[in-house]
């Protein structure tokens, strides 16, 4: 049995189109880099392979040109995901996969443009797996929301940005899909599940995070965060980990967007 096969449901939740699914990659100098990647795809004629379409991601696939580590988070409408080791195999500007994706929902009728190739994606390992519920959402987010009234901005002392104000609107919306990624001991980027992560004044994001079930950063990591919302806006926040018991915070350096009119440009 393939890796995938060996994950109920896994596949099943690979195949949907409209499933949210990040990517995580790294840069040489071991710098996060998340966003959505909606178009991933389970290849059928390979075992444990995947593609996706080359669309609005040029600092990913810069990434991956230099370094073919990844990770990949997929979670199900039901809260139920799992969370992939990957290496990038190549890019491949026809065949199948490209028609695949030019044929897809997702881009047959996008007003921007097609895809420019389509990436191709050897699963190594399931790394970590969830299942949360709607009841543990609310109460993790409750408690982040408490850490942010016990603690201060914790970003004055580094060189920190001020999160714009249109990203902590978003952030600190409940219902949305928020991940959290960073370079793990084996050098491969890492992405956890971090729905409750939300502003804590003007320089932090504070999230809960339980103990001794998924992985977390270690302090002082270099973290990126990113945040897809029903409306299909997304932003991407980076800085420096804090934990603080179950919570953790993200001090935050950087802040781009993550979709048009101006996908991955810096905003902050």
């Amino acid at each position: 049995m393939t890796i995938l096969e060996q994950e109920p449901g896994l596949l099943e939740a690979l195949r949907g189109e409209m499933t949210p699914k990040f990517m995580a990659t790294r840069n040489p100098e071991g710098i996060p880099n998340v966003v959505p990647c909606i178009s991933i795809l389970p290849a059928e004629d390979q075992v444990d392979t995947l593609f996706f379409g080359n669309f609005l991601l040029r600092k990913s696939i810069k990434n991956l040109e230099a370094d073919n580590r990844m990770a990949i988070l997929v979670i199900t409408q039901d809260l139920k995901g799992w969370v992939l080791k990957c290496d990038f195999v190549e890019f491949q500007r026809t065949g199948a996969y490209v028609d695949q994706q030019m044929s897809s929902n997702l881009l047959r009728y996008n007003a921007y443009t097609g895809i420019r190739n389509a990436g191709v994606i050897r699963v190594r390992s399931v790394e970590g797996r969830f299942n949360i519920s709607k009841i543990q959402v609310l109460l993790d987010y409750l408690r982040a929301k408490i850490a942010t009234f016990r603690t201060s901005d914790q970003s004055t002392e580094i060189d920190s940005v001020i999160v714009p104000l249109p990203t902590r609107l978003e952030f600190a919306k409940m219902a949305a899909v928020k991940v959290l990624a960073w370079i793990g001991e084996d050098e491969y980027p890492m992405i956890i599940p971090a729905l409750s992560l939300q502003p804590a004044g003007e320089r932090t994001l504070m999230g809960w995070f339980k103990k001794n079930e998924l992985p977390k950063p270690k302090e002082g990591a270099k973290v990126a965060s990113n945040i897809l919302t029903f409306e299909a806006i997304s932003y991407q926040a980076k800085g420096l980990w804090k934990p603080f018991g179950n919570n953790g915070a993200i001090q935050v350096q950087e802040v781009f967007a993550g979709g048009p009119p101006y996908p991955g440009g810096k905003v902050a």
